[in-house]
């Protein structure tokens, strides 16, 4: 049973009805077995890849996520590329990647690295307006992506089939995966991009609480999942700058350093980038000194700082 139908709402509702629905894309879906060709994980960066990926080659695919309003969120910090990653991003722009072209759109500051070295080492980097790379990235998502349905919800677990090929060797065989309220979802390639979400856990001061991002859950039944299967999962730590008021920054104690003046886009769709030469900003360099690493010292507490919280995170979790 589908309503062809457009609802004005942002979140799905689930009606308790004969026929469980849930509004996927604006539309209301038979969820007795709801089934995809690719089912994405993840609404972040990686995600949004997987997804557009999956629609190019016309797979009947569908994305979760938390929250569609996040979809395209730059979390830690305002930056694409640099020496290695700016590499991978062009690298997935060669294959019809959707990040690089929006990058180039919303970029408002764009500096090669390494410049005077070979082009093995030479790497593309830029900061972007926040706000429109989100923008940019859910238009891209939500209106030009064919074959893309959308559930906000979180995935509890997977639904695993147990495969016996000969007398001495069999495997498992994922079918689908649970996500919240019991609904299942069936299809034979789950990708899953949870990114920092999996188990996570912020940390800041002294304290440690969990969570994907600030103010949003983590994705705990997938880690219990895993687990469970025997697999290792470990942690990566990432941390995020301070955001500091513009006006309470003395910029005469640092070095202007201004936007590359002819910005070599990161697509190679791309001749040249969205934001005129003359809107693009300036970053400034600054240094540490001997005030400040005293400040630091004084005020840091080894065993319930930070510090702790990194080291435990690249041992794993």
């Amino acid at each position: 049973m589908f309503v062809n139908a457009r609802i004005a709402i942002r979140k799905y509702l689930l009606y308790n009805c004969h026929h469980r629905l849930i509004f996927v894309n604006y539309f209301c879906v038979d969820t007795r077995k709801l089934e995809y060709d690719v089912v994405i994980v993840g609404g972040g960066h990686a995600g949004c890849e997987a997804a557009a990926a999956a629609s190019r080659k016309g797979a009947k695919s569908l994305l979760i996520t938390q929250s569609k309003a996040t979809v395209g969120e730059m979390s830690c910090n305002p930056s694409f590329g640099g020496i290695g990653k700016g590499h991978l991003l062009r690298e997935i722009d060669a294959m019809d990647g959707i990040c690089a072209r929006i990058c180039d759109d919303t970029g408002i500051h764009f500096h090669v690295l390494n410049r005077k070295h070979g082009p093995a080492v030479i790497g593309l980097r830029a900061l972007i307006d926040r706000k429109l790379y989100k923008k940019a990235m859910q238009k891209e998502i939500f209106e030009n992506t064919p074959n893309l349905d959308i559930i906000e919800s979180t995935v509890e677990d997977l639904i695993i089939e147990e495969a016996t090929f000969s007398l001495n060797n069999s495997t498992h065989k994922i079918i689908g995966c649970k996500i919240k309220n019991g609904i299942n979802i069936y299809s034979p390639s789950i990708v899953i991009t949870t990114g920092t979400f999996l188990k996570g856990e912020l940390n800041w001061g002294g304290k440690s609480v969990p969570g994907g991002r600030m103010g949003e859950g983590p994705s705990s039944g997938l880690a219990e999942t895993f687990a469970r299967l025997g697999f290792k999962t470990g942690r990566l730590s990432t941390g995020t700058p301070p955001r500091l008021l513009s006006s309470t920054i003395n910029y005469k104690k640092f070095t202007k350093q201004l936007s590359d003046e002819e910005p070599i886009p990161f697509s190679f769709l791309n001749s040249t980038v969205g934001i005129p030469k003359e809107l693009q900003v300036s970053s400034y360099v600054g240094y540490t000194n001997d005030l400040l690493v005293k400040i630091v010292k004084e005020n840091i507490d080894e065993k319930h700082s930070l510090i702790s919280a990194l080291n435990d995170g690249i041992k794993g979790g």
